[in-house]
């Protein structure tokens, strides 16, 4: 291609760059640079030509013209001659100096151009900027900018001509007036000394090896004393920032001798920016290369300095940090930098500057110097080695320091030392201690942090977690620590102030023994001659056993304490090693299965005893455990700040003595725990009674001796009333410590062993308990509650407590009851009574019997004191609920231990005659728990029951007529209990029939099913449930129980809650119909108040009776009943549809009467013509009013469930008659009359149902299929949206569709009866029911359902009857039709192949349709069929099918042109193998249109390409395209349409390059497309074709044609079409 090709296609681009949008601006560019990578000479001379011809052009598009050509240069700097870089550099260097001003980034672009060429070309480069660095004027400053850049990116090509620069550009300096200008000077010098640096640092490398630093010296010399003298001291910041950039690496080239003579001026000049500069990071840079420099050329001079420096630097090292940005970071690492230097040179200055400041007032002083201090033990390691005693010395002020931050800072310094070997010094020890300190810190809150002054990130972790962490790690991967640490981390073991780092301890410890045991196996571990500060053995195991038993606090101490417990064995006894072996690793295994949140710690508590018992046992040695009862009593004071852990060392002290031998030991500490328990801390009083309990089991005697003892001790006497130990102590501690030794007394009882307990009861255990009941101090009383239930319990459990003879009991039931009146009747806040009622409980088995009036007084009492508490709302209280739910238990097993003594009918009816007022109470609580009592006492009585003989249960009666009506009661729980309230009463009455206990009557256990409906409170489902409850009664009770039962029910009625009286009525009328043969007079009685009892209320008994009325007339009088409500007013009123609903209570009636409103209905026209107005040019339709009465009438009728079997008898003729009513009521209005009844409704009682016809109708239609047991069919189209769709015009179709769907579905059996009555519909006079049974019908044949009923025949010989009907909705559907045979019968297709095909085509051609959707029907069952139909059938119409539906794929209608393409699609699926040289030429034509419209702005469209062009691929007969295809275009895979289109493209120009011009041609046509994207794919392909195809191809393309066009889209409104063309446009170059 001639050069014009390029030039031309330049320049349209470069015509383009002007366009507003900065995206076509961009891909403009990169199609030059496309432009550049084929022809770079070109491309850069059309870009010189463009930017020289048009000097007006604005300096925005100037700059992106010159940045493609730096891409250019940059990538093909090697292939560019001579000439050409020349031409470059001149415009260059033009468009960089053309403006005097600074455009900055036009003048960038062009200097980094010459940058890139400069990389190359450097003679030339430098001799055009070399012409504008004249002597004496001063340059431009981007001319003096790209010699500093180029120094840099080609030192090798420069560092040869600074010599000469540098004569030229010093001179200058002087004369440089403004800041800009002395700015790049500076930069210009920084890079000339960077580059000389680097040059000298290469000279192995370099051209001219002989090239020495002194060369330059002179220069630098110079210029620095501009720089430094004058320059320095501007008032601009950028100036000096400069400045002191460029002096940092020029202080390397300066002489020496000039350094050394300068060195007391720079210094302090350099430092004096800190104070003026906010950004610091440059000083402290060119700082840090100046004290390199100073000490590379031993300078003396830096001594003096040093004072000053190193204030400065500890200055910046002591800023606040307020960012986290780059620049603040490389700030302080150049300081610490700076100090590294310094510690190198002068450690010893260094030191006597840094620890003085340990001692400073500021935190941040202090900080900063033991950041710094850290930094030179690290990188300086060499020079303090002597000076560690120095340092350690120094360290002891930061250790009491208290801030958080130094702490931190010290911990990090420790942690250096120990690297580095100052903890195995003097005085490191106080460092490890130190550490461990802060260890036991509790971890800090997690607040926001700055970053530290050392210029790290900002610290993250609180001191507690950094010392954590530092501990380990020096204890882990410092060997040399290893003898420092070990034993001495023992040392903080035992010590409380210590338990927050026990954690950490317990891990270094153990890896610490662990690498011991492994030197030498066998040893002790701790060698205790002489080391009188270790711990015993006996203190160890205490105090990891005690804190074990918190094993989530402290970071999971429980199984670092326990891991240390098991390496240690050896050293707290020799015989533990393999017991420990097994116990210890069960115990941390039972850690790892439970979270924190979810341990049982009472089970775990247990465990850790059964630990403990089973090592003492293993030692088996009494002096040994008598040396650990008494350590273990030494630690008891050191947890007096941790309950829990006390708590549970007292009962290690417990199991410990209980293993004792040596009773005088066991008193000894049993005296002493009693004198020195803290009585006034009541969370201790537990832990002590355990104790006392624990040790009871194996020293009942001296237990109870040394509780006597301790009672005798003035304890209760009268003179002071106090303990003769507490003298100096409140009245109300006093009460504190008869409440611990209560408590002693009942854990003493508890835990003993029964057969000593007995004897020991009365005499030495309650005898002392007492003495105490006349306390009002609460919780003292709670204490002798709780001692009394263990007392009681322990008898009672006792193998001889049945025959124990309770002397005392009527005094401590008294008692008890005289607690329970105590507490507040209203409120529950201490389980007082809770315990009472317990100890209650447990004391009625026990003899003597309690006299009558006593139990009844008792019941009396606790239902008074709890049945009335009012609960805490919830959330208010946690503990408020379990308190209540233990009270209600108590209360319960109190009545049931009363019950169990009097287990008769008489004992039942007196526990009912107590709780009757509560189960009547207004309040709802109450009654919740008064059937819940009720429901228990009668379940016990039920377990319990015993029959002699078969005697009556005389009082079943009253005791079902009191709880069946609280079956509706409002509160669902009262509802559940009443219900097993009668269950276990039936069972009851069973039992004393003569029923075994297990016998199980089928009637009764379907209380239990009912139950479950009571959740709920739905008034019909309750009262439904109560009437089947009532069934149930009146089929188990015996008849002589009947009147008891009906009066104690009619007594009901007047019952407060309005549900229980309902409930009442429904009961009675139900046993009415049970037992009609005893009421049959009263029938006519009920007749004849039918409409008065309805008008007088609207009671639920009074309804049920007006419906028998009701169903009783229509069984005798069928037609005049159901013609008179059908005269009812419309709409109906709630009274006549309850009527209405009656009539469905025998199936026999209810047909007679479903047959009469058919028949009603259907009798006269559905809708009579009108016009709305006289003026009205528009008629409208009016519904008539029998078929609408009828209509709603059937709804009601077939509402009932009971009318079920009639609407199964008639369901065909239902379907079919309501479904057409449907169709034929679509926008029928209703009477003027009923229009304005219906605006006034809602002031009215009417019925709920909607008057309007269609409506009606359609839920009439959905009511007759629920009650034919077609509910599936119901909930199928109600989640498809159908019955909607079915009331509207514009869904009707698709809500008849969704209708059959379902009833092929679910409704299968009854479709051949259901279209058979449909089959009428197709004469029907009526338009819209022939649409509506033709719609039903073509569905149907979508399933495999009408083949297997043989249906399929007919249905196609019907449908095919009505395609030449003269509605095009009918011919349409009967299309659809047609086509369900492929997916509902496939194997039937081929036999009616050549009808099915000459129906389709006849839709397609069909004329009368001007709006083609008989055509769009056609190809959508086209595409379902091709698949299906023999070869032969298609083969004839496949080629008119491709032309005739061609023109629809650019349709503005997205259904036509999605079923267009999709259908085109099939025609190739169908021809795979066999495709005819005919055929492939449509699909060659289809492939341009099917790829573009793959970015179609609708999803469908787009989706059908997809399929399209897969099933187009195998035609093709090239196998790689075919897979290409099928990879990208997988459906419901995203498509990356470049990356697929550059590859579709490469196949096809492989394998059909003689297509390139008619595909090209083809998608200049969409050029024009109406949709964006599409218009935007157009050149998107034409370019990948031309990337792809040789270049030889070039004359099948029209490129006049091409350019134009492409130009004409470089104007299109839409950015993104734009973009591509632009793109096109740099592939094109591929013809030049």
């Amino acid at each position: 291609m001639t050069r014009s090709y390029v030039q031309k296609l330049s320049t349209i681009l470069l015509d383009a760059i002007t366009d507003k949008d900065p995206l076509v601006q961009e891909q403009v560019c990169s199609a030059l640079c496309a432009l550049g990578e084929s022809q770079p000479e070109e491309a850069l001379r059309a870009c010189e030509e463009h930017l020289r011809l048009h000097e007006k052009l604005a300096h925005p598009y100037r700059t992106m013209i010159l940045r493609a050509m730096e891409t250019v240069v940059s990538n093909h700097i090697s292939e560019l001659d001579k000439d050409m870089a020349r031409a470059v550099i001149l415009l260059a260097s033009s468009e960089m100096t053309k403006a005097k001003d600074l455009v900055w980034d036009w003048q960038q672009a062009a200097s980094n151009v010459l940058v890139a060429v400069g990389k190359q070309f450097i003679g030339t480069v430098m001799e055009e900027m070399l012409s504008k660095l004249q002597p004496g004027a001063l340059p431009h400053y981007f001319v003096v900018r790209t010699l500093a850049n180029l120094s840099v990116c080609n030192a090798f090509g420069m560092v040869p001509f600074l010599t000469s620069i540098l004569n030229t550009m010093l001179p200058m300096l002087g004369a440089a007036k403004h800041d800009a200008t002395r700015e790049v000077l500076c930069y210009a010098l920084q890079h000339f000394s960077e580059g000389t640096l680097e040059y000298l640092a290469n000279l192995d490398q370099a051209p001219d090896p002989t090239v020495r630093k002194d060369a330059f010296a002179s220069h630098m010399s110079s210029a620095y004393d501009i720089l430094f003298q004058q320059w320095l001291q501007s008032r601009e910041a950028k100036l000096r920032l400069a400045v002191v950039q460029a002096l940092g690496p020029m202080s390397n080239l300066l002489p020496s001798e000039k350094l050394e003579e300068q060195l007391p001026k720079l210094l302090p000049g350099v430092l004096a920016l800190y104070k003026r500069h906010a950004e610091t990071c440059h000083v402290s840079k060119s700082l840090g290369q100046i004290l390199e420099a100073a000490v590379s050329v031993g300078s003396r001079t830096l001594d003096v300095q040093l004072d000053s420096l190193l204030a400065a630097l500890h200055a910046q090292i002591c800023v606040p940090v307020e960012s986290s940005s780059p620049l603040v970071m490389s700030n302080q690492k150049e300081v610490l930098r700076c100090f590294t230097v310094l510690a190198r040179c002068s450690p010893d200055r260094l030191l006597a500057f840094l620890l003085p400041r340990l001692d400073s007032s500021t935190e941040r002083s202090r900080v900063g110097t033991l950041h710094v201090l850290r930094h030179a033990i690290n990188s300086a390691a060499a020079q303090m080695e002597v000076k560690k005693p120095f340092i350690l010395s120094a360290m002891r002020l930061p250790l009491l320091d208290s801030n958080s931050k130094v702490k931190r800072a010290v911990v990090q310094v420790i942690s250096a030392m120990a690297h580095h070997g100052y903890l195995e010094q003097p005085g490191g020890e106080a460092l490890v201690e130190y550490l461990v300190q802060q260890c036991a810190l509790p971890p800090e809150a997690e607040q926001p942090q700055t970053a530290g002054p050392s210029g790290e990130e900002p610290p993250a972790d609180s001191v507690h977690a950094v010392s954590v962490r530092t501990l380990y790690l020096v204890s882990t991967t410092v060997d040399r620590m290893s003898d420092v640490l070990w034993p001495y981390l023992l040392e903080f073991v035992t010590p409380v102030r210590f338990t927050g780092a026990l954690t950490p301890l317990c891990r270094s410890l153990m890896h610490l023994a662990q690498k011991r045991q492994e030197a030498a196996p066998g040893a002790l571990l701790i060698q205790y001659d002489g080391n009188v500060t270790l711990p015993s053995p006996y203190a160890i195991a205490t105090r990891l056993l005690a804190v074990s038993s918190s094993p989530y606090q402290g970071d999971g101490r429980g199984a670092a304490s326990l891991g240390l417990l098991n390496v240690l064995h050896r050293d707290i006894h020799p015989s533990l090693g393999p017991r420990w072996a097994t116990t210890i690793p069960l115990l941390l295994e039972y850690l790892d299965e439970h979270a924190a949140d979810a341990l049982p710690q009472k089970e775990w508590e247990e465990k850790l005893l059964a630990f403990l018992r089973d090592t003492l046992a293993a030692v088996s040695d009494n002096t040994w455990v008598c040396q650990l009862s008494l350590e273990m009593c030494k630690q008891l004071p050191c947890y007096n700040g941790a309950p829990q852990e006390k708590n549970f060392l007292y009962r290690c002290v417990g199991t410990t003595l209980g293993a004792a031998s040596r009773k005088d030991v066991v008193k000894k500490h049993l005296r002493e725990l009693l004198e020195t328990a803290r009585y006034q801390e009541e969370a201790e009083h537990e832990g002590l009674a355990c104790c006392f309990g624990i040790c009871a089991i194996s020293h009942l005697d001296d237990t109870l001796t040394q509780l006597e003892d301790f009672v005798r001790s003035d304890v209760f006497r009268k003179s002071t009333g106090i303990f003769n130990i507490f003298k100096d102590r409140s009245e109300v501690e006093a009460e504190k410590a008869k409440g611990a030794l209560m408590l002693c007394y009942g854990h003493v009882a508890a835990r003993a062993p029964r057969e000593l307990v007995l004897a020991r009861a009365e005499a030495d255990i309650l005898r002392n308990v007492f003495q105490c009941f006349s306390t009002k101090d609460p919780a003292l009383k709670l204490c002798l509650v709780q001692s009394v239930c263990m007392v009681c319990q322990a008898i009672r459990s006792s193998a001889q407590g049945g025959c124990f003879h309770f002397a005392q009991k009527a005094e401590l039931v008294a008692q008890m009851m005289e607690f329970i009146r105590a507490e507040p009747p209203d409120s529950l806040r201490s389980p007082i009574r809770k315990k009472a009622m317990l100890a209650c409980t447990y004391l009625v088995p026990l003899e003597p019997a309690l006299e009558e009036q006593v139990r009844a007084d008792m019941v009396h009492g606790c239902l008074q004191s709890v049945m009335a508490v009012l609960t805490e709302p919830e959330g208010d209280d946690d503990r408020q609920e379990p308190l209540y739910l233990d009270t209600m238990q108590a209360l319960e097993d109190l009545l049931t231990s009363l019950l169990q003594r009097d287990l008769t009918p008489q004992g039942l009816q007196v526990m009912v005659e107590h709780l009757s007022p509560w189960i009547k109470s207004p309040r709802g609580h109450e009654r919740v728990r008064a059937l819940g009592l009720s429901a228990c006492l009668l379940q016990h009585f039920l377990e319990h029951l015993h029959v002699s003989a078969l005697v009556p249960f005389h009082n079943l009666g009253l005791l079902i007529g009191l709880f069946s009506p609280r079956c509706a009661d409002l509160w669902p729980a009262t509802r559940q209990e009443a219900v097993s309230c009668v269950h276990s009463l039936l069972y009851l009455q069973l039992g004393y029939e003569g029923f075994a206990r297990d016998y199980r009557d089928t009637a009764v256990e379907r209380l239990l099913v009912l139950k479950g409906g009571l959740v709920h409170s739905d008034p019909a489902t309750l009262f439904h449930t109560c009437h089947s409850i009532a069934q149930i009664i009146a089929k188990r009770l015996p008849p002589n129980q009947l009147i008891s039962l009906l009066l104690t029910l009619f007594e009901g009625l007047g019952d407060t809650d309005k549900n229980c009286s309902r409930a009442a009525s429904v009961m009675i009328n139900c046993l009415l119909k049970e037992r009609g043969h005893l009421l049959q007079e009263k029938v006519p009685e009920i007749v004849s108040v039918l409409r008065s009892k309805l008008q007088e209320t609207g009671e639920e008994h009074v309804r049920q009776a007006t419906q028998n009325s009701v169903s009783l007339l229509a069984s005798q009088h069928c037609e005049a009943v159901v013609s008179s409500l059908l005269g009812s007013p419309l709409p109906f009123d709630s009274h006549t549809c309850i009527l209405w609903r009656a009539l469905a209570v025998e199936p026999s009636l209810t047909a007679q009467v479903l047959e009469l409103l058919l028949q009603k209905m259907s009798r006269d026209v559905p809708f009579k013509e009108s016009r709305a107005f006289l003026l009205s040019s528009c008629p409208g339709r009016v519904a008539t009013l029998l078929p609408l009465a009828a209509t709603c009438a059937l709804s009601e009728v077939m509402s009932v469930p009971a009318s079920a079997p009639a609407v199964l008898e008639l369901y065909p003729q239902l379907f079919a008659a309501l479904l057409l009513r449907v169709s034929c009521t679509l926008g029928v209005q209703l009477p003027r009359t009923l229009q304005a009844k219906e605006r006034r409704a809602p002031g009215l009682a009417l019925a709920s149902r909607n008057l309007d016809p269609c409506s009606s109708a359609a839920e009439t239609l959905q009511v007759m299929l629920l009650r034919g047991g077609s509910e599936d069919v119901v909930q199928y189209v109600e989640r498809e949206g159908g019955w909607e769709s079915l009331r509207t015009s514009t869904g009707h179709e698709e809500g008849v569709a969704r209708l059959a769907s379902a009833m092929v579905k679910f409704a299968g059996p009854r479709l051949p009866l259901v279209m058979k009555a449909l089959l009428g519909a197709h004469s029907s006079v009526y338009e819209v029911q022939r649409v509506t049974s033709t719609a039903f019908l073509a569905e149907l044949l979508n399933s495999n359902v009408v083949k297997d009923l043989m249906l399929l025949e007919s249905l196609l010989d019907n449908l095919a009857a009505r395609q030449k009907d003269a509605c095009a909705s009918v011919r349409r559907l009967v299309l659809r039709g047609l086509a369900n045979i492929a997916s509902g019968s496939p194997d039937k297709v081929r036999a009616h192949g050549a009808q099915l095909l000459t129906s389709m085509i006849s839709g397609l051609d069909d004329g009368d349709d001007p709006q083609s959707l008989v055509a769009l029907e056609a190809m959508l069952g086209l595409a379902k069929l091709l698949g299906l139909v023999e070869p032969w059938d298609l083969r004839s119409v496949l080629l008119h099918v491709a032309v005739r539906i061609r023109p629809f794929f650019d349709s503005e209608k997205v259904d036509f042109r999605s079923a267009s393409i999709c259908l085109f699609g099939h025609l190739n699926k169908a021809c795979h193998g066999n495709c005819e040289d005919i055929f492939l030429e449509q699909v060659i034509g289809g492939l341009v249109p099917l790829l573009l419209h793959l970015q179609d702005p609708q999803a469908s469209v787009a989706g059908a390409c997809k399929f399209a062009l897969r099933m187009c691929g195998p035609n093709l007969e090239r196998e790689d395209l075919a897979e290409a295809f099928q990879k990208h275009l997988q459906e419901g895979r995203g498509l990356h349409f470049g990356e697929f289109l550059n590859t579709t493209c490469k196949h096809l120009m492989r394998h059909f390059p003689d297509l390139l011009g008619r595909l090209v041609s083809t998608s200049l046509f969409y050029f024009k497309s109406s949709w964006e994207d599409v218009r935007a794919a157009a050149p998107m392909l034409t370019g990948f074709l031309v990337l792809h195809v040789e270049p030889e191809q070039r004359q099948q393309v029209d490129l006049e044609q091409l350019l134009t066009a492409l130009q004409l889209l470089l104007k299109d409104p839409a950015p993104a079409v734009r973009m591509k063309a632009a793109e096109t446009l740099g592939r094109l170059v591929k013809f030049a």
